[in-house]
């Protein structure tokens, strides 16, 4: 039985994980589980699954965790912060960590779990744009496997397994464009409540945000050069309105493989989590007469200014992926929060990008302080009102 510990277990794909390992008992336990505010969320994680231990940000929701555990009966161990984390994803019982926490503060968690040499089934992108050869190299270094949980990279690993990395041409990242592709109004005028439309995606807000500005997307294509070795100018992307079609590699040879399915996160969710295995589950089966067409276009650099800085940031390479990434959690949260315009997203990622001193020195300690930096810069550039 593999046992397993979810970092970000009130989001959307711990949620969707934990539905598939309720399903998969025989199979999968759950060791730990982590949340960061949402305790009311890990009462009922931690009665249905039984964890041995689980983590909150907080170290007050901590303590009252502890006191609602005791009064339940309930044995089990309560930690908080980033230390906390960390103590979840070194447990020794624990085969697998399901990194599925947002953002940035994942990434010590993460560096922890691979010294561990615990496999990685990671939905935390945001921690292989900042470190992603450090993290790559180090898992190489302790011998284990990081596979991918976002639908774009579970279908291109799935494409590319057990093929020579040398054959690749190209890889095709597919987009569903957001609710904006095919907006022609004032971008500025974008409210979050239009912003957080996904046409396609039921996702957490600040992913969905990063949809609508493309930057999810150039995201995704730095994490798809450091997970399967390609450069940057080797990867292709195209809108895809379907969402069917979850991403393809084009090879030497000049064939195409894809892999397509409803768009269902629980697919790739469980394929982590199951490799190399596939078992059945409960997902709609595609039916490609009813879908009738399949579209692709060509995103517009000029248009989603937020996809042309991530692979600016990529091609410059070093610590410039890091703040580009904490720039646009600190923007996207300032957005969120009506405090800047939507415009201002893709202002503040560039000005901070441009201000910062790169360090060739990319080891973990430098992308800490890169971060500290860059979150300091932008919120400093919200405070004084984006120009």
């Amino acid at each position: 039985m593999k046992k397993i510990t979810i970092l970000g277990s009130s989001g959307s794909i711990g949620i969707q994980a934990l539905d598939i390992i309720s399903k998969m008992k025989n199979d999968i336990c759950v060791e730990g589980l982590a949340v960061g505010s949402n305790v009311k969320i890990l009462k009922s994680q931690i009665k249905k699954f039984k964890p041995s231990a689980v983590s909150v940000n907080d170290h007050n929701d901590a303590e009252n965790l502890k006191k609602w555990c005791k009064s339940n009966n309930i044995k089990i161990d309560v930690y908080s912060g980033v230390l906390g984390l960390k103590k979840l994803v070194t447990m020794q019982k624990v085969d697998m960590v399901l990194a599925a926490i947002v953002g940035s503060i994942g990434l010590q968690s993460i560096v922890a779990a691979i010294v561990a040499k615990k496999d990685i089934a990671i939905a935390n992108k945001e921690s292989l744009v900042m470190a992603g050869n450090y993290i790559m190299s180090l898992a190489i270094k302790n011998g284990i496997s990081i596979l991918p949980v976002d639908s774009e990279h579970s279908a291109i690993f799935q494409c590319c397994d057990g093929r020579k990395r040398s054959q690749i041409k190209k890889i095709i990242l597919t987009a569903s464009g957001g609710p904006f592709y095919k907006y022609s109004k004032n971008f500025s005028n974008i409210t979050v409540d239009q912003a957080l439309e996904h046409p396609t995606w039921k996702m957490g807000k600040k992913i969905t945000i990063d949809s609508a500005t493309l930057m999810n997307k150039g995201l995704e294509a730095i994490e798809a050069s450091v997970l399967f070795g390609v450069p940057m100018d080797k990867i292709e992307i195209v809108i895809h309105p379907q969402s069917i079609v979850h991403s393809m590699v084009e090879y030497v040879d000049g064939s195409v493989m894809a892999q397509l399915s409803n768009p269902d996160m629980r697919i790739p969710i469980q394929y982590a989590l199951t490799y190399p295995e596939k078992f059945a589950s409960k997902v709609k089966p595609l039916n490609l007469v009813n879908v009738g067409k399949l579209e692709f276009y060509k995103p517009n650099f000029n248009k989603f200014p937020c996809l042309r800085l991530a692979y600016y940031s990529a091609k410059k390479g070093y610590t410039y992926p890091a703040v580009m990434n904490v720039a646009n959690e600190v923007a996207v949260d300032a957005f969120l929060k009506k405090k800047i315009k939507f415009t201002d997203i893709a202002k503040i990622v560039e000005k901070t990008i441009k201000s910062h001193k790169v360090s060739k020195k990319t080891v973990l300690g430098t992308f800490l302080k890169i971060d500290c930096w860059a979150r300091q810069y932008a919120k400093n550039l919200i405070e004084n009102g984006v120009k």
